[in-house]
């Protein structure tokens, strides 16, 4: 089973409660991170099919086709890898 640094290259911003932190998926993993994503969260609204505005866990997101996501009012990076390991498992 893949685990969460199998997907994830790195994660910009700091958490807080008012802050987002942005999440860069590896290249050659980018397409099946943001298939896995696609198939657990909720949609809300989708421009032009690169950009997705999500929802899991009553966290709102935006998922971006070319690999990236912005996750919004994250408390901590355990609240963050927990999210990020449900939705790519």
């Amino acid at each position: 089973m893949a685990s969460v640094n199998d997907y994830v290259a790195r994660i910009e911003g700091t958490c807080g409660a008012e802050k987002d932190v942005i999440v860069v998926f590896k290249y050659d993993k980018k397409d099946e991170a943001v298939d896995r994503i696609l198939k657990k969260a909720q949609l809300k609204n989708c421009v032009a099919g690169i950009i997705f505005e999500l929802a899991f866990n009553d966290v709102s997101f935006r998922l971006y086709a070319s690999g990236k996501a912005i996750f919004r009012s994250i408390k901590n990076k355990e609240e963050l890898r927990n999210i990020l390991t449900a939705l790519l498992s």
